[in-house]
């Protein structure tokens, strides 16, 4: 699979283009408040002295990386705060490349097109693993698809794009993958908060030096532009101790450091924020799932339901999911989704759409009566 132009932006810039008025299901930014504490963490900074203005410490807000690593059961010199979960995947994977112990990437089809995208840009070698009809990923099949020139497994659990969960039972056999190939386990966690199974395990569970765990508060706090991440490495007394610094290392080199009031009105927020307000949002995903899944079955499609993350793919017959037909869809009937073949091979028939605007019900009473 190629990924030399990001297609999220060629569609987004095609519905902006339209002469009708388009609903956009192409990109994952939540339509919901963020976190009250968060605004007035942001009211806060700015009232704060001078030096709080300047460079935070590069590895991140020190606050920030205690309460981090406090939830996440680990010592704060694992924890590296980062531009949004998309470079803390970048710096794993590197991480995981600059070893020398392998070369090549493992990745899920369908796979979030940025993974793919990271081994283009590498020039890693990239094997991509089938999922089942559900999306679960069978360890079985990685396994067989390992070998001793693989340098990282990269897994997204709950999924963009097929929704699935996978089970503890797979992250740790995913983990014992890794161990017995002398790999690494990129685990990216970003829709935790949105796992509606009960079953979502963080593979730092499985307590192993060969995971890097990815995370960030764009999904979960609604505040995608803010670029506030964080990736939990090995420990540094660990056989792959040497990751978190050169983690840390590139970090510095390509970024200084992150946002500092960003940082501090996340920090806020994670301290400040009752649990009702993820609750909240997880029960109006599920709404929208429900409505729209509804409307799928009267258009008779086939279609995911997620057990995490806010994306349902569906497939229509006769109408498979490419680049020519979502610009159809986009002109004739003011749906704006993501084609399946940007996706990988395995869901090319597909289409991807993101739950998170309040047009959810328009947008598929506008899908049901152009391809019913």
């Amino acid at each position: 699979m190629d990924y030399e132009t990001p297609q999220f932006f060629r569609v987004m810039q095609y519905a902006a283009r339209a002469d009708r008025d388009v609903v956009d299901m192409v990109s994952g930014n939540p339509d919901w408040e963020p976190p009250a504490a968060l605004r007035e963490g942001l009211r806060e900074y700015a009232d704060g002295e001078v030096s709080d203005f300047q460079y935070p410490p590069s590895v991140g807000l020190t606050p920030l990386r205690d309460e981090i690593a406090e939830r996440r059961g680990v010592d704060r010199s694992r924890v590296l705060v980062t531009n949004g979960a998309g470079e803390a995947n970048h710096l794993a994977t590197t991480s995981a490349l600059d070893r020398g112990e392998g070369e090549e990437v493992i990745m899920t089809d369908p796979v979030y097109p940025y993974y793919a995208g990271r081994a283009n840009l590498l020039d890693a070698p990239a094997t991509y693993v089938p999922v089942d009809e559900t999306g679960q990923l069978d360890p079985a099949d990685v396994r067989a698809a390992a070998s001793d020139d693989t340098a990282a497994i990269v897994v997204n659990s709950p999924n963009n794009p097929t929704g699935a969960v996978y089970p503890p039972e797979t992250m740790e056999s995913l983990v014992e993958v890794a161990e017995e190939r002398d790999a690494v386990l990129v685990s990216d966690e970003v829709y935790d908060h949105y796992d509606f199974t009960g079953e979502f395990e963080s593979a730092l569970a499985a307590d192993s030096d060969r995971v890097v765990a990815t995370n960030s508060f764009s999904k979960s706090m609604a505040i995608t532009g803010f670029r506030v991440g964080y990736a939990v490495f090995p420990p540094e007394d660990g056989p792959l101790g040497e990751l978190v610094e050169r983690a840390r290392t590139r970090h510095m080199i390509q970024n200084v450091a992150g946002s500092r009031p960003a940082q501090y009105a996340v920090l806020r927020a994670l301290r400040e924020t009752p649990v009702e307000y993820y609750e909240r949002n997880r029960e109006r995903l599920r709404e929208r799932i429900d409505r729209f899944t509804d409307a799928l079955d009267a258009a008779g499609a086939e279609y995911t339901t997620p057990g995490g993350s806010f994306y349902v793919m569906a497939r229509f017959d006769g109408f498979p999911g490419t680049m020519e037909n979502v610009e159809r869809l986009v002109d004739e009937a003011g749906v704006a989704g993501m084609p399946g073949e940007a996706f990988g091979e395995s869901r090319a028939d597909w289409l991807r759409f993101a739950l998170v605007t309040p047009r959810v019900d328009e947008a598929a009473e506008r899908l049901t009566d152009y391809l019913a």
